[in-house]
């Protein structure tokens, strides 16, 4: 069963915005972490932003932070990330992704190490 679902992804132009949704509304697990990773052709996958849903913390990827805001509607338990500034780098498939909320470890290594569940994607093209 799919339990997260992206939405958002588009063509802009550099210098452009866009936001991209994650409904988490069917999923089950509480306290858990969950973001947003992409994986542009060629490159290895990358964590781009997370928060905790247990007490809102947030982190950022170097390469994203000060243009790039996470955040959650936790009536909706949808999660969205708010992308300005973009360029071309950022290219690429989006990914929501969440752990089961079991582990220990902090934001930093979530978005290192990935979730445990993974939406289908979302495409977001930067260019002129």
């Amino acid at each position: 069963e799919v339990q997260l679902v992206e939405s958002g992804g588009g063509l802009v132009q550099p210098g452009g915005s866009l936001r991209l949704s994650c409904d988490a509304s069917r999923y089950s697990f509480d306290n858990y972490n969950i973001g947003w990773f992409r994986r542009a052709p060629g490159k290895e996958r990358e964590g781009v932003s997370c928060l905790s849903t247990s007490d809102g913390s947030t982190y950022y990827a170097d390469s994203v932070k000060g243009r790039f805001t996470i955040s959650r509607d936790n009536a909706k338990k949808t999660v969205f990330l708010q992308m300005n500034s973009l360029t071309p780098e950022d290219t690429a498939v989006y990914y929501c992704a969440a752990d089961s909320g079991a582990y220990a470890y902090g934001l930093r290594y979530f978005l290192f190490r990935g979730g445990d569940y993974w939406g289908q994607g979302t495409q977001v093209t930067v260019s002129s």
